[in-house]
């Protein structure tokens, strides 16, 4: 079972680092995600592109993984409002309501994902 959990462990990893990296190749598509009371929208976008960025590569070191998962918990949790927020905003980020919707169940996925991946491995 343990080799369960490393793989995902992998693949969450490997995740963030992706979409770390999109932050910084196609930050207009997350600067809508920045609640409009936020200065500086695109400069949140490269941060917490570096943020998931640095969390995925902590997962991959053996003595850093429960702190890179701890981490993706708490960047999670932060970002929920924003997802919450955008099913019932007029224009949602997502492009669509229902795009709106379905996002946001998977933002629960990443954290007992990552919070498995602290337990387990």
């Amino acid at each position: 079972m343990k080799i369960v959990w490393k793989v995902l462990q992998i693949i969450l990893s490997l995740f963030l680092i992706y979409a770390g990296i999109k932050h910084f190749l196609k930050p207009e598509f997350y600067e809508p995600f920045v609640p409009a009371f936020l200065p500086a929208k695109t400069m949140i976008v490269y941060l917490s592109g570096v943020v998931e960025i640095v969390l995925g590569v902590l997962m991959f070191i053996p003595k850093y993984t429960k702190l890179g998962a701890t981490g993706v918990i708490i960047l999670m949790l932060i970002f929920l409002p924003v997802h919450i927020w955008d099913v019932f905003s007029d224009t949602p980020a997502m492009g669509s309501h229902d795009a709106a919707l379905i996002r946001l169940p998977f933002q629960f996925l990443f954290i007992a994902w990552a919070y498995a991946v602290r337990r387990f491995v």
